[in-house]
């Protein structure tokens, strides 16, 4: 099933191309937040550890929420954790009912690193839109799709699906 578009391309090779560009866009987002960290004098935490505090914001989630609500990417998120509640970052503290389970939460100093990284993603949203890189509901729309190929229980298994459903109507 290639399916063609407007553009003769078939969605495979639309695809294909999206998640191509996918890992580009977001090294390219890692270095920018490294260029501004070093600007202003930001040495302590890495570009794993810079992400997470942004996108928890004034939320107190758990570790292990963290994956789950897309906070954290990486890996090791214990050892994370533990790093920047050590520096200062973020508080944790052991939930009343569940006391194997942490929450945490910025501090004032996490707050500043995400006010910082606020301004930085201000500013770029504002330069795109300015330079109609994205115009119009394009960015809503970029952000839609990716959100409903993330929001699949699982990308492995609609991927099985097909293959099986495939493979059945072969038959």
């Amino acid at each position: 099933m290639s399916g063609g578009s407007k553009t003769g391309k078939s969605f495979m090779t639309h695809y294909l191309e999206s998640l191509a560009l996918v890992e580009p866009l977001h090294r390219l987002l890692l270095d920018v937040i490294k260029d501004e960290f070093d600007r202003v004098g930001v040495i302590e935490i890495n570009l794993v550890q810079a992400l997470p505090i942004f996108n928890i914001g004034d939320n107190e989630v758990t570790a292990g929420a963290l994956k789950g609500h897309g906070y954290y990417q990486g890996s090791n998120v214990s050892y994370n954790l533990k790093k920047l509640v050590g520096m200062g970052y973020m508080h944790d503290e052991r939930c009343r009912a569940d006391r194997r389970s942490v929450r945490v939460r910025l501090t004032d100093k996490g707050q500043h690193i995400r006010g910082l990284l606020n301004d930085l993603f201000e500013g770029h949203a504002a330069a795109l839109q300015s330079v109609a890189v994205l115009h119009g509901t394009g960015g809503e729309n970029i952000s839609a799709a990716l959100r409903r190929m993330e929001q699949a229980d699982s990308f492995y298994l609609l991927i099985q699906f097909a293959h099986a459903q495939k493979c059945q109507f072969a038959k």
